[in-house]
């Protein structure tokens, strides 16, 4: 599906300014979404909506279906009353430019459960029908969720396949014996989630009365530790008793050189096909009631993805292994329509992908910063381009534009200068902004820059380094690093180009 000529800036909620550790749903939101109108951008891309895993990354979440909790913004339970006069008022000493959550994490969780045990003590009838009606709405998976992050609660630190026999393999009895014993951490669990939904909810109607569409994400994996995959352990390739036998990750690539290896569970696609795939439609479904586009993250693996065996430390040694193909795309365009999916096809693309990718008629992407290693057909530059693509100048898992230049090549840095008329010394100091105006300059229909591009910021502000796990996921900007130039440049790029 086509989407129309617009542009727009790649920024997570976590990165959002505001005084309680990290951002949030709060003020600061409204006001980045009055900033991009402002600049005439018609796209917020995000990452990931669902909580956190290992190493705080949103790409392994405990839920593909539940929000982030730590995106709540405390000061509207305040507003009603969930929290007592103060609570806010002297907040700690957080980094306003990173996330520390170790010392966010608890803070806010806490905060929370004082608002969830005044709402379950002092809510109004209104409001109890507005959290029951919500419950009701959500129970196909709500109720596994609730009772998984108890239970994870319950037994820390470990794996739920290493939890009691009868709740790891979900015998009916002990799961109501554990929905009796947890009863008030499953209340907790409903009232955040409910908390989030409707937060975002406002969120999302105020963007789209500005003009402003959302662009979500959706992992094609899910974590191992995931209300999911404990609920429908048929639909993954585990062994009986519910450890992974094999693990999904890239092969060696422009990242890195021994690949990455996610960690996550490999669908078990037959299991998926017998149902129909009303697992992933159900999933898209969702997804779709939260955003108004969705990114499907490593879409080259439904052509096939590489398997990893667990006992691997790397992801060397694996192997490609068939995906659903066209089926999958078939059976979710049969139940839902057409639907505006960009398919995040970077890495090894063989011919099969690219053909999967056209025949479901999704846009692919194109970053900027793979494009200048001298070969004249490599697809990234931009006279290559199609109009069903979505160019980036860079993505979360890039270096921000200047890093990227600060250490490229030097024959990077002379082809790149020559493909937009400049001598390599000229750019440099403002080879954010060149990018950018060869992203909205380009005939794709979509152009996408991350805000540390539009900021001008150096290497360490970038997001996210794929192969290591820890110290990532932590960068926030604050509203003094942006100037009004900033908006008024790329609102006339948005004009120059027609993307307004």
């Amino acid at each position: 599906m086509r989407l129309p000529r617009a542009s727009g800036i790649l920024l997570h909620p976590t990165s959002l300014p505001g005084p309680h550790g990290a951002g949030d749903l709060g003020p600061a939101a409204y006001h980045f979404v009055d900033w991009l109108a402002t600049a005439g951008q018609k796209l917020w891309q995000i990452l990931p909506l669902g909580g956190v895993g290992p190493g705080n990354s949103p790409y392994m979440s405990p839920s593909a279906f539940a929000g982030n909790v730590l995106l709540v913004d405390l000061a509207a339970l305040a507003d009603q009353g969930w929290l007592p006069a103060g609570a806010l008022a002297r907040p700690p000493a957080f980094d306003a430019l990173r996330i520390d959550f170790a010392a966010m994490v608890p803070w806010r969780m806490a905060l929370l459960a004082q608002a969830a045990q005044a709402f379950a003590t002092d809510a109004s009838p209104a409001q109890r029908a507005a959290h029951e009606a919500f419950c009701a709405e959500h129970a196909a998976w709500l109720e596994d969720y609730a009772l998984f992050m108890a239970l994870s609660e319950a037994h820390p630190g470990g794996d739920w396949a290493d939890w009691p026999a009868p709740l790891a393999r979900r015998v009916p009895a002990a799961l109501a014996e554990a929905a009796a014993q947890h009863a008030a951490r499953i209340a907790f669990w409903r009232f955040v989630q409910w908390q989030f939904f409707v937060q975002w909810r406002q969120l999302k109607a105020y963007a789209n009365a500005k003009g402003v569409a959302i662009v979500g994400d959706a992992p094609i994996f899910i974590a191992p530790q995931s209300a999911e995959v404990w609920a429908r352990q048929d639909l993954f390739e585990l062994q009986p008793d519910g450890r992974l036998s094999v693990v999904a990750g890239v092969p060696p690539d422009y990242f890195s050189a021994t690949g990455q290896r996610w960690g996550n569970p490999l669908y078990r696609w037959s299991a998926h096909a017998a149902e129909g795939y009303a697992w992933w439609t159900a999933r898209i479904r969702h997804t779709f009631a939260l955003v108004d586009v969705v990114r499907i993250d490593h879409f080259r693996g439904f052509a096939a993805h590489w398997e990893i065996p667990a006992s691997e430390p790397t992801a060397i040694h694996g192997r490609w292994v068939e995906g659903p193909g066209a089926a999958l795309f078939e059976a979710i365009a049969a139940a839902l329509g057409p639907l505006p999916i960009i398919a995040e096809d970077l890495g090894i693309i063989t011919p099969d992908v690219d053909a999967l990718r056209r025949g479901a008629d999704l846009p692919g992407m194109r970053v900027l910063q793979f494009a200048f290693d001298g070969k004249a057909e490599n697809p990234y530059l931009p006279h290559h381009y199609e109009a069903a693509t979505v160019v980036y100048t860079g993505t979360h898992d890039n270096d921000t534009t200047r890093g990227w230049w600060a250490t490229a090549s030097a024959a990077e840095r002379v082809q790149a200068a020559a493909y937009m008329g400049q001598e390599p010394e000229q750019l440099t100091p403002v080879v954010h902004w060149a990018l950018i105006r060869l992203a909205w300059a380009s005939v794709a229909d979509t152009a996408i820059a991350p805000l540390q591009d539009v900021l001008g910021l150096a290497t360490e502000h970038r997001m996210n380094l794929p192969g290591e796990g820890e110290g990532h996921w932590a960068w926030r900007f604050g509203w003094d690093m942006v100037r009004p130039g900033h908006a008024e440049q790329l609102a006339t790029l948005t004009r120059l180009y027609g993307r307004g």
